[in-house]
């Protein structure tokens, strides 16, 4: 758990910084680094689903996920959830949420959070977290500077889900194989660039109800493994 306790702490320890210090800052500086950190999730995102194997099941895990997602529709209860605390803090305009919302999908979707925790919980080795931890940090930094109070509390989400993923690895040694991890990454990837053409403005996708997609590699290749065998 020493990964994502150390994420979780950077992102609240950036985050009540850019609250304090980052504050007002000019409308066009917010604009521009947003589209600035936009394009290079598209890029980030880019560059890891071009490590799958396997492009008609990234394509079905994608439509799959998409359809159980919107189904649940999980944004729908991350924006409650992110209200919901937002009126328990008597928190008002809705930036709260907006920012809780956004850092959650940010720091929780994505290769290095899947891969670190998962590294994290079957070989005891941080280091991919540790790394995520600092571009979370300055992530957290900028974000809380125009978001507000709610992206520290997205450490709370990040802590649960990447905490989650490592004991889950510890209790399944052996059960992913490293086409399983490859292709969740890629999955996962391709959700990063989504949040970065969401940043450009140019589209409004619903990241979070895409989150299923990522867990479908994994069930789909485990099962074809229990099926040839």
């Amino acid at each position: 758990m020493l990964g994502p306790v150390v994420n979780a702490v950077v992102v609240v320890v950036c985050g009540l910084a850019g609250c304090w210090f980052i504050r007002n800052i000019p409308g066009r500086f917010e604009d521009i680094i947003k589209k600035g950190l936009g394009l290079s999730l598209i890029y980030i995102g880019v560059k890891g689903a071009l490590e799958n194997q396997n492009v008609l099941l990234l394509v079905v895990s994608i439509a799959a996920g998409a359809a159980i997602g919107e189904a649940i529709d999980l944004d729908k209860w991350m924006n409650r959830l992110g209200y919901w605390t937002e009126r328990k803090l008597r928190m008002k305009g809705g930036a709260f949420a907006k920012g809780f919302v956004s850092a959650s999908i940010l720091f929780c979707t994505g290769s290095m959070a899947i891969v670190g925790s998962i590294q994290s919980g079957l070989l005891d080795s941080h280091e991919t977290l540790f790394a995520k931890s600092v571009m979370d940090g300055i992530f957290s930094l900028i974000f809380a500077g125009s978001l507000g109070i709610g992206v520290v509390f997205s450490a709370v989400p990040v802590l649960i889900y990447q905490g989650g993923i490592a004991l889950l690895a510890m209790h399944l040694r052996g059960f992913l194989s490293p086409d399983s991890i490859t292709e969740i990454s890629a999955t996962g990837s391709l959700l990063i660039s989504a949040i970065g053409f969401n940043f450009l403005g140019a589209a409004e996708i619903k990241v979070a109800n895409l989150i299923p997609a990522v867990f479908i590699p994994a069930i789909y290749l485990s099962a074809m493994k229990l099926f040839i065998a």
